[in-house]
């Protein structure tokens, strides 16, 4: 039996197969609401058989935006156009369906990726001033954020809050808490973007304070059997910079909080990170996380064949496997890995006659309320 395809549960959130599907920042929300094209891309991975999809990061205020294209949960009108599409999604497909919220800080207020990304000053009519843990830009040559005071702070936490209950009424199955690729949370961990001198600057533990209490508020907000779990960058890439032993502290606070699992990437916070890039590259920070804190562990990062993806289960490197750009060029990549598998694999009835012919039992049942 391929472990890729056999059953997890994170909390009480039951997974069908260890296949998830990453957030993936789409860049055309306006004004932080849901278009048509969010209802075309997020359908059409629901109909791909992962065990579980995240969407894309969701602000949680105007300001917490990385472009002005970024989706939002920040108001009613954000609320109704996502539950447009989550109503649609849920007339076809039982996939959980789960969301993760974020801060963009000091990298707020940019192009969107195919704009070239670079930042849009505050004057400039589509810009804003960006706030963070310092006034350190992200790149010398932009504009320096705020630095966030104490009712700053408490707006943050707030409105973290507010998107996770509004993330509630419109039925998400799990809250992922973004602390990675250099925003908000990120920028409190990392040496390299938090040089305050309060009591949320300077150590290991004060530059955790932050990013631990907004965890706690979103987790004491939610029902008490909804997951909330937390995307970290295990390493900034950087000397001097946040690395894999701050990760296995934070990873274990989060562990007595009541974190449902840990979700693991790398890098964002520095243009001066190297990153060596390859197959897995990431792998080996999730392994050492999933030994040494034990909470169910997702390994993203270049994973993109079958074979590779078991591989990582079978050695026991983490728990889950999380596709984000190899999803979007293969969204059929859960049939083709369960075909080379040997598994099975959710499909809806209408696609079933597509199988090859040398698979009879291929697909199962997605239909809704018939797993």
């Amino acid at each position: 039996m391929s472990l890729l395809f056999e059953p997890l549960n994170i909390g009480t959130l039951a997974l069908s197969n260890r296949i998830v599907i990453a957030p993936m920042c789409q860049y055309s929300a306006i004004d932080g609401s849901a278009q048509d094209w969010h209802l075309m891309h997020l359908g059409h991975l629901a109909m791909s058989g992962a065990g579980m999809m995240i969407i894309e990061a969701t602000a949680v205020s105007p300001e917490g935006r990385i472009t002005p294209g970024d989706l939002g949960l920040y108001s009613d009108d954000n609320e109704a156009a996502l539950a447009r599409v989550i109503g649609a999604i849920r007339s076809q497909s039982d996939m959980p369906l789960t969301i993760q919220i974020a801060h963009a800080g000091r990298k707020a207020s940019s192009e969107a990726p195919w704009d070239g990304g670079g930042q849009i000053l505050p004057d400039a009519a589509r810009g804003w001033k960006a706030e963070a843990p310092s006034a350190l830009p992200h790149s010398p040559d932009e504009d320096a954020p705020m630095a966030l005071d104490a009712a700053g702070l408490a707006r943050v936490k707030d409105a973290f809050v507010q998107t996770a209950l509004r993330s509630v009424r419109l039925g998400f199955q799990g809250i992922e808490v973004h602390m990675a690729h250099g925003y908000l949370l990120h920028q409190f961990l990392s040496p390299l973007s938090n040089q305050r001198s309060d009591a949320y600057g300077g150590d290991l533990e004060a530059r955790m304070r932050f990013p631990l209490e907004v965890f706690d508020a979103v987790k004491a907000a939610v029902p008490a059997d909804l997951p909330v779990w937390v995307r970290v960058s295990a390493t900034d890439w950087v000397p001097e910079g946040w690395g894999l032993d701050s990760t296995l502290a934070l990873s274990q606070a989060l562990k007595t909080r009541g974190c449902a699992a840990i979700h693991v990437s790398t890098g964002g916070v520095s243009p001066l990170q190297k990153i060596p890039v390859g197959p897995g590259f990431q792998v080996p920070f999730a392994a050492k996380i999933k030994a040494e804190v034990g909470l169910p562990t997702m390994a993203v990062g270049l994973i993109t064949e079958p074979e590779q993806a078991e591989k990582i289960l079978q050695d026991g490197d983490a728990d889950m496997i999380a596709l984000a750009r190899t999803m979007l060029y293969d969204p059929r990549w859960p049939w083709h890995a369960a075909a080379a598998l040997g598994a099975q694999v959710d499909a809806p009835r209408q696609y079933w006659r597509s199988q090859p012919r040398e698979f009879t039992d291929l697909f199962k049942d997605m239909s809704v309320g018939q797993r």
